[in-house]
């Protein structure tokens, strides 16, 4: 085996610059097969960092206003949704819904403790909107049953607001005022990637109570259950009956868009689309720039097997057999292949982790981060699939060659120059 690499190495030593020009174009078709790879996970993961800890199942509501006369109604009429929607909502899909739930956005409203104060948008909510929005407690909790039943004047305020109004103390227990109501902060929610939220939370019925909106909700959300609805033909289809079925509720058309509906699902299933698109691209365009350099290899070896034909005759005529012949030439093609891919695929890593360093998530005009480039680096899974590609790749610029070397006669092999 050592003789066997020695001889190798004594070969391409005396062809440096034809195997350097070689092993370069090896070395970049992995390079760029990798920095692609990279680039594709960077855009997915930055598809999937906008999401956070949200569901993605969620479909909400809000409405709007009727373009189309129906049923003795003018053109025009605002529809409000209410407490009968989320009722209906419930009551009759409960196969294809998991749980609805109400909001009530009260708008942007002062808050102060102490000498301290800051503006906050109020919204009251139920105690599953923590699921929907995907929000996280880094103290107390967040609005229960209780709150609801009793019209508790509770909030829950975000982690920059608990930083403005309490700095390093403990804002649960404490009280704060907002627009004159006093309310106690049963805890502290902060969001992945959005680091000035500065909305509050308060329990719906205390909304609906304190500020005179009745039986009023300002949007409706609800979770569509997973083991129906799975993919877009699914959604589909269901959302047409569900649309239907709000229309009459309202007494509206069923061709008028009055209702404003935003299904995150098929959003999600879009987004997951153009990701899988992404990554099939990738590995197709750095593939057949790796096979550029495979082929270049295969043609060097071609040229290698014919400048050494006398010494193969030699060889055959001293009892080489053709196996050890073929193991030469497929090792040498390996051995190219490998060592100048290797180099190729630690730049490759090396510069996506480079470029996982400088592209951080930028923060957008209302306070948001939005991630669209996101860690763009492989995984050792990648690196494994590229080594194997890497040793499959050298064999077979080897083999053919190899083939031809194994196929000439002993006697055409010493006669030639």
């Amino acid at each position: 085996m050592l003789n066997l690499l020695f001889e190798i190495l004594s070969t391409i030593r005396r062809n440096k610059l034809r195997t350097f020009l070689t092993g370069f174009a090896v070395a970049w078709g992995i390079f760029m097969l990798i920095v692609l790879l990279g680039s594709g996970n960077g855009l997915k993961n930055g598809f999937s960092a906008n999401w956070g800890d949200q569901l993605v199942n969620v479909v909400q509501i809000w409405g709007g206003r009727t373009k189309i006369p129906y049923d003795g109604f003018q053109a025009g009429r605002w529809i409000r949704l209410d407490a009968r929607d989320l009722q209906f909502t419930s009551e009759e899909f409960p196969d294809e819904i998991s749980f609805a739930i109400g909001n009530v956005q009260l708008g942007s409203k002062n808050m102060s403790f102490g000498t301290e104060y800051v503006s906050s948008n109020i919204r009251g909510a139920s105690p599953n909107r923590v699921i929907v929005d995907g929000l996280k407690l880094s103290e107390g909790r967040f609005i229960n049953n209780l709150d609801i039943n009793e019209y508790r004047k509770t909030i829950i305020i975000s982690k920059r607001t608990k930083e403005i109004l309490f700095k390093n103390e403990t804002a649960t227990g404490k009280h704060v005022n907002v627009d004159g109501i006093v309310y106690t902060v049963a805890g502290v929610f902060y969001l992945d990637n959005r680091q000035d939220e500065t909305g509050s939370y308060i329990p719906l019925s205390t909304a609906q109570i304190v500020y005179n909106r009745g039986i009023a909700i300002s949007n409706l959300s609800f979770t569509l259950n997973g083991e129906k609805i799975d993919d877009k033909e699914s959604s589909n289809e269901f959302m047409n009956r569900y649309k239907k079925r709000f229309a009459i509720q309202h007494r509206i058309s069923p061709d008028d868009d009055a209702i404003w509906y935003w299904n995150r699902f098929e959003s999600y299933l879009e987004l997951s689309n153009v990701s899988t698109f992404i990554n099939i691209a990738v590995w197709i365009i750095g593939i057949f720039t790796l096979l550029s350099g495979i082929v270049g290899v295969s043609n060097i070896m071609l040229i290698t097997v014919r400048e050494r034909t006398r010494e193969f005759g030699i060889r055959k005529s001293i009892g080489a057999s053709p196996a050890s012949i073929l193991k030469l030439v497929i090792a040498e093609s390996v051995i190219i292949t490998t060592i100048f891919g290797y180099i190729g695929l630690v730049c490759g890593v090396g510069l996506t982790e480079f470029l996982s360093t400088v592209f951080q998530p930028a923060a957008s005009g209302d306070g948001k981060s939005l991630s669209i480039f996101l860690n763009p680096t492989v995984d050792i899974g990648v690196a494994i699939q590229a080594t194997l590609l890497l040793i499959t790749a050298g064999t077979l610029a080897g083999f053919f060659p190899a083939l031809k070397a194994v196929r000439i006669k002993t006697i055409e092999a010493l006669n030639s120059k």
